[in-house]
């Protein structure tokens, strides 16, 4: 098996920022020193950086890939939030309020949530509510509408809380379904597979509510398929029938430091599947570095992104 990983295929930009007025960069950079140690960090001053980089960068990076099994000149542009663990000091309401405008001045044809949507870390500063970060989430706008999945952390947390808030403000949660979207002739099949480690049953060992066979099954048609999935270790599994895998849950190994940071990387697979544009026996995937922190509220080396794929 042949594996490419392109690191040419993406390009990076700055995305406006608005910091929250009331986090104060005093007190994220505090927070940094305090953790810097138990984040194996070489010292206060990087761990300062690496809490002020989760708190304040934010940047937008594009994928153009071009799948087989896309059909040329069909025009899709997708944006996608990954794993926004909404919660202090690095992911107030007024940073998923960022989020949100920035995502939404992309201009995007969809907008995929791709799961983890509140911070469960032992740092958390500020909580903030499933109704609060539910009610910026719905001010997302897409002509073929905005999309969820579930992550592991919704169902070990609160799981029923999540489902609600989404509901609430009618963002279509989506576990083993698929659905097609866009008008004939130009019709793409979106498929939200459950997650492979809902129940946790003891030291790394999971259940998972995944069923990507009868998650394909609902495709009726030949249209291509866009497969959005949290943990992106299904990758193997997937036949060359998707287009395109979606992922998160990684966060890019969260803290990049080198020699180190495939240990942060939350994956089977090791830095396989850690972050980017990865191509196997011509199958596409793409695994965002998220926009919150687990663990610790640190990044190194991997900001918070937003990730833009244009394909056709």
């Amino acid at each position: 098996m042949s594996i490419s990983r392109s690191e040419a295929a993406f390009v990076r930009q700055p995305a406006p920022q608005s910091p929250s007025p009331r986090l104060s960069r005093r007190a994220v950079l505090k927070t940094g020193l305090g953790l810097a140690g138990l984040a194996g960090l070489a010292g206060g001053g990087i761990g300062a950086y690496a809490a002020a980089e989760a708190a304040f960068d934010l940047v937008v990076t594009d994928y153009r890939p071009v799948p087989p099994r896309w059909p040329a000149g069909r025009r899709l542009s997708i944006a996608v939030i990954a794993d926004l663990h909404a919660g202090g000091p690095n992911m107030g309401i007024d940073r998923v309020a960022q989020v949100v405008d920035t995502t939404n001045r992309l201009g995007c044809d969809l907008v995929v949530l791709l799961g983890d949507f509140f911070a469960t870390h032992p740092f958390v500063t500020a909580r903030v509510p499933h109704a609060a970060w539910a009610g910026e989430l719905a001010r997302l706008k897409a002509p073929l509408g905005v999309h969820a999945i579930l992550g592991n952390h919704d169902w070990w947390y609160d799981v029923a809380g999540v489902r609600k808030a989404l509901a609430d403000v009618r963002i279509p949660l989506m576990e083993n379904d698929a659905v097609p979207l866009g008008p004939p002739g130009r019709r793409v099949w979106l498929a939200g597979l459950g997650d492979q480690i809902a129940y946790r049953l003891g030291h790394d060992k999971f259940r998972g509510v995944d069923d990507l066979p009868g998650t394909l099954a609902r495709v009726h048609s030949d249209d291509p398929v866009i497969l959005l999935v949290h943990e992106p270790d299904i990758f193997p599994e997937v036949p060359d029938r998707v287009a395109l895998t979606l992922a998160g849950h990684t966060h890019g190994g969260q803290i990049r430091v080198p020699g180190l940071w495939p240990r942060w990387v939350p994956s089977r697979y090791g830095a396989r599947y850690a972050y980017g544009h990865v191509v196997e026996s011509d199958r596409h995937l793409i695994v965002s570095g998220g926009l919150g922190t687990s663990k610790v509220p640190l990044r190194l080396g991997v900001p918070p992104e937003i990730v833009r794929v244009t394909l056709g």
